[in-house]
């Protein structure tokens, strides 16, 4: 039997973390701090889950076939919303909808890629798109980013060569949590152009970067989409997790070709979801600003409370959106020290060498805590946890 497309990657991170838990019991006055998967726990808010009810029940065409590029209600109200918040113009037939943000990147990598062209990813990586691209047949060639986490547009050109299709970044960054400059992303732009190859730039979380205004002005760019392809996901904004609804942005040429991929795949986008995430994106301004208020509350609470891992040898790398990103003083691989956190801490987070290709270094030093379903009490427990592991 052949080598399967799926066996060119390694095993779901956050589903091997999970077995880590099997046969393990955590007693009732130290329970289990789950800080592994960047998603929210809690169901939707009650007036979305109210809008969701009036859709199952009066909506019927929320249970046909739609089109396989979205809603188009949601495409425009997309369209409009992005061109007001980054000071461009983006256009309905520029805006696709799929099943989730990963699928998304999925269909951009299937319209871009041939077998064994190139991808720049700056690492850490977020895992997924490492796995895509394995199981693409699309080489990964990593991006390593400076002490602060940002990668450097010059050092994304010297990696270019005739087989590289595309640079990807991930703006607040996961795993690192890092909120890139306007003017790096602009960089890479400028650099992706010249080089005639596309700039994706997943903006998952940028809900809740702690900026106000645009986080850079690449939609400002009346040809942004010769180059600029933009990812988003639902799932954050409006804790529509379940209901898999993302976006993908781009030219109309490259769009036919996504469609392609999509129309394949699973035919539409899911439709209750898309009426939910259209029905927040004109109902929920208010509450999805107090959801940003009370991440970045987060956010400050890791700093508050970093001290005390910093005395004992710990180093805050990166923190923002979702996510803190921390390095270890110990002596082992942040491999074995995050099974160790399990039992000896009741701690599930992950190590950075999920992040990370096996040959390079840093990952077995690493760590990265999501912290988007603790708050800030949790947080110092965290961290008071963390602070006394001894290895």
């Amino acid at each position: 039997m052949t080598r399967s497309r799926t066996a060119a990657t390694f095993s779901p991170p956050v589903m091997e973390a999970r077995r880590w838990l099997d046969g393990v019991t955590h007693p009732a006055d130290r329970p289990l701090i789950n800080v592994s998967q960047a998603a929210p726990v809690a169901a939707p808010p009650l007036a979305l889950r109210e809008a969701l009810a009036s859709i199952v029940m009066q909506d019927t065409e929320a249970h046909l076939y739609g089109p396989v590029l979205g809603l188009p209600a949601l495409r425009q109200e997309i369209a409009q919303q992005w061109s007001h918040s980054y000071g461009g113009k983006v256009q309905p037939e520029q805006v696709g909808i799929t099943s989730g943000c990963n699928q998304a990147f999925a269909a951009a990598i299937a319209a871009l890629c041939d077998e064994d062209d190139e991808v720049i990813l700056p690492v850490p990586y977020y895992f997924n798109h490492r796995m895509w691209l394995d199981m693409s047949g699309v080489t990964t060639i990593p991006l390593i980013c400076g002490a602060n986490m940002i990668p450097d547009a010059a050092q994304a050109a010297n990696l270019i060569t005739p087989r590289t299709r595309a640079i990807v970044l991930v703006s607040p960054n996961n795993p690192c949590g890092v909120e890139y400059p306007a003017s790096t992303l602009r960089a890479f732009m400028d650099v992706a152009r010249a080089h005639d190859i596309a700039l994706i730039v997943d903006e998952t979380y940028r809900d809740f970067d702690s900026r106000t205004g645009a986080a850079h002005d690449l939609f400002s760019d009346p040809a942004w989409d010769d180059t600029l392809i933009q990812l988003y996901s639902f799932s954050k904004a409006y804790r529509l997790t379940g209901h898999r609804v993302g976006a993908v942005l781009t030219n109309p040429t490259l769009m036919a070709e996504i469609e392609k991929f999509l129309d394949t795949v699973a035919i539409c986008p899911n439709q209750i979801g898309q009426r939910a995430a259209l029905w927040g994106m004109q109902n929920l301004g208010q509450w999805l600003a107090g959801e940003r208020d009370e991440i970045l509350d987060r956010r400050a609470a890791i700093s508050d409370h970093f001290p005390a891992l910093a005395a004992k040898g710990w180093k805050l790398l990166g923190v923002g959106a979702y996510f803190a990103y921390l390095e270890h003083p110990f002596a082992i691989s942040s491999a074995d020290l995050a099974q160790q956190l399990v039992t000896d801490a009741g701690i599930l987070l992950l190590p950075g060498t999920m992040f990370m290709p096996a040959d390079l270094p840093g990952g077995e030093s690493q760590l990265r805590i999501a912290f988007a379903n603790i708050d800030r009490a949790g947080i110092a427990t965290l961290f008071d946890r963390l602070a006394k592991v001894h290895v």
